[in-house]
This record gives structure tokens, sequence and C-alpha cells, in this order.
């Protein structure tokens, strides 16, 4: 099956999303919404649609779907000073089957009015699931290494960014040759380039070869966050009487 036809984000939505940022009101944007709609909107779901034919070959576990990927261009200013109501950039992301649009390592990108970002990883893991990786780490530091100083993924990324503790946490010992990574809040790898770039023939020939060369980075991230949660699932439904313990009579029913 091949790739649903896909070539470049056009010029009219880059310009688009540079107009919006000097006239982030609700006033102009209905009276451009038409072009939002046919510039910017459209190819983005074109291209997530592109990559869900794409992860078939490489990536079956990781969904691409306009309805899950996609973000809305609206801002939610509740709680925030800044009460623009859009946002002045347009992205997706590509999370993981069996894990929510924000848990666990994804793909991601972005196009902004002066960058196109290709790159994901973990971005805000729970305390449960953070430690998790990190016990994989620690008791696998070879795969992961082997994973992050490839030649290939360093040439592409250079290094694992994001936020990090100013120690070793504690359960692990300082001296760990992994230490560094220990220290990590987030796990997170892009690439960066001229916004002109997404708007290039070759946008969605990097898109995928980036995302091809972080896979083994983001599988390696999910397989403890996957067994950490289906071992949650399964004690919560023990405890609500929904799973016989292993060896236990199971002619015994519930009254």
């Amino acid at each position: 099956m091949k790739p649903r036809a896909f070539s470049a984000f056009p010029k009219e939505g880059v310009q688009f999303l540079r107009t919006l940022t000097r006239n982030n009101n609700r006033e102009w944007f209905q009276e451009h919404k038409t072009i939002y709609e046919e510039f910017v909107k459209r190819p983005m779901t074109e291209l997530i649609e592109a990559m869900a034919v794409a992860f078939q070959k490489f990536a079956p576990e990781m969904i691409a779907s306009p309805k899950v990927s996609a973000y809305r261009i609206y801002r939610d200013t509740r709680f925030s000073r800044n009460k623009s109501p859009y946002k002045t950039h347009v992205a997706a992301v590509f999370p993981r089957a069996g894990l929510g649009k924000h848990e666990g390592a994804a793909f991601y990108l972005h196009i902004a009015p002066s960058e196109l970002l290709i790159g994901g990883g973990l971005y805000m893991p729970m305390p449960e699931e953070l430690n998790a990786v990190r016990q994989r780490i620690a008791a696998d530091s070879a795969s992961f290494l082997k994973i992050v100083r490839n030649p290939r993924f360093r040439k592409l990324f250079d290094n694992v960014g994001g936020e990090q503790l100013v120690r070793v946490p504690r359960g692990f010992p300082p001296t760990h040759h992994a230490a560094d990574y220990l220290r990590h809040k987030q796990f997170l790898v892009g690439r960066t380039f001229p916004v002109e770039a997404a708007t290039s023939r070759s946008f969605y020939k990097v898109t995928v070869e980036t995302f091809k060369a972080m896979l083994p980075f983001v599988r390696f991230l999910n397989e403890p966050i996957l067994r950490t949660r289906k071992l949650r699932e399964r004690q919560e439904s023990f405890m609500k009487g929904d799973v016989v313990p292993h060896g236990a009579d199971r002619r015994i029913t519930s009254r």
C-alpha cells in the first residue's frame, strides 16, 4: 500500500502562521478561516494520513490519525496570562498504541513561523513510569547506550535533551556509567530546520527518516511504561475481584 499523496506544507500556510502572529484575534481569524482550513489544517491532515500508511511498514504500534494526532489551533487561555486565542504554530503527535495522546514516548513535529521541528520522546511521564524507565536504563544500560551512541543517532540528534535533576535520584548509584541519563526527567530528541524546509519537496522524506532513526529510542522508553501500565491494571482488576490469582482454585466463585 503506497503512502497517501503528500508533497510539502504549502507556503501559503507558513504565511498564514506569520500573519496570525500579528493578528491574533478572533475577528481576523474568522475573516481568514478558509485560508487556515485549506493551507494549514488540510495539509496537516494529509501528512498525518501519509504517516499512518508509512507506520504500517516500520512502526505499526505508533498511531497516526487526524483525530488523535492533530492539535487544535485554539489555545486554552483559562489559566494563562497570555490571552491570545490562537496558537501560532501547527503540530502533530504520534503516540504509542495502548497509551494516551500525552503518555509514553511519541513522535512529534511542529511548523512555526520561523522553524520546523521534527522529533519527540518522553515529555511528561508520571513518577511511577519515570522510575520504571530509569530502572530499565540502570538494568540494561548497554542497550540504551548502544541506541543513543549510535553514529546515525548522534549525527541526527546530537544528544538526548529534556529537564534533568542536579544529582542522580535516590535508589540509583551515583557512579553508574549511565548516570547522566538517570538524572533525566524527560527524554527528548529532535531536529530543527528553517521553516522553509517544511515547504520543500523533501519534507515528508526527512520526517520519515527522522522517525525511523528515533524508533529504537522510543521503543526502549515505552517498553517499561507499558509493562508498568499492564501490571497496575492487573492489580486494579485483582482488587476489584475481576482476576483470579495464579494457582487459586478457579472453582471458587464470588457469592
